[in-house]
């Protein structure tokens, strides 16, 4: 019987590679996703993913999106935590709106999604839980003090559970993304992107949304079950920890 998948933000960008990829390799896969309905809706149709809608941020929409999922599909044996948001502001001119909504999305939202599904886990001696990071949490960023202590925050969170799950057959890991051609770093400047960004990247060239899949595939399956409490930097050698 096909393992079940639920990959947040999963209907666009990198998080729409991740769920095509797993449903290629034969998981069950549930997409949620937060607010664009238009996307959600062409990404079902192309892929014959379900998709859900709830924000993340959200405790108790996080544990009866996952209730209707399990319901629908099954008990959840792999999460993927990859919706995120950003809301760049050099410090000195960052509200405390815009610090609360990327803490309360990409740090409180993997508590949300992760603490519903862990006694399932648990109980069924297997689970799989991978979030995306990113570079920005392993080095900072100016203009993201938000965005980087959120996604340093999810590094630290993986650590500490991976600990508790693995005598219960349950691998932590974390994805450490570097600059990868999305719609919305494609959308950068071709100047500033030629100029400023791809000098940084020793490979020279942005990294693709399914490079990212790939990897979380990868950890998903039985064969990484020796790995947990990991970091694994996709970042063509921008940033090496």
């Amino acid at each position: 019987m096909a393992r079940v998948a639920l990959v947040t933000g999963g209907s666009r960008g990198i998080g729409e590679a991740i769920s095509k990829a797993l449903k290629a390799a034969g998981y069950k896969v549930a997409a949620n996703y937060a607010g664009n309905d238009e996307a959600a809706s062409r990404f079902k149709a192309e892929t014959g993913i379900p998709v859900f809608k709830w924000s993340v941020a959200d405790y108790e929409a996080c544990q009866a999106g996952i209730a209707q999922v399990e319901a629908e599909l099954g008990p959840v044996d792999i999460l993927v935590n990859n919706a995120g948001i950003t809301r760049d502001a050099m410090f000195h001119r960052m509200t405390p709106g815009q610090w609360r909504e990327v803490i309360d999305t990409n740090l409180h939202g993997v508590f949300n999604m992760t603490h519903p599904v862990w006694n399932g886990m648990r109980d069924r001696k297997f689970g799989r839980v991978i979030t995306i990071s990113s570079i920005n949490g392993q080095k900072g960023q100016a203009g993201q003090a938000n965005y980087s202590a959120a996604k340093a925050g999810d590094i630290g969170f993986t650590k500490a559970l991976a600990q508790e799950g693995a005598r219960a057959g349950i691998t932590v890991n974390v994805i450490a993304p570097g600059y990868i051609g999305t719609e919305m770093v494609r959308a950068i400047d071709e100047k500033v992107l030629n100029e400023r960004i791809l000098p940084l990247i020793p490979v020279g060239r942005l990294g693709e949304p399914e490079e990212i899949a790939r990897a979380v595939v990868f950890l998903a399956g039985d064969e990484a079950g020796f790995i947990t409490g990991s970091t694994l930097s996709v970042n063509g050698g921008q940033y090496m920890a």
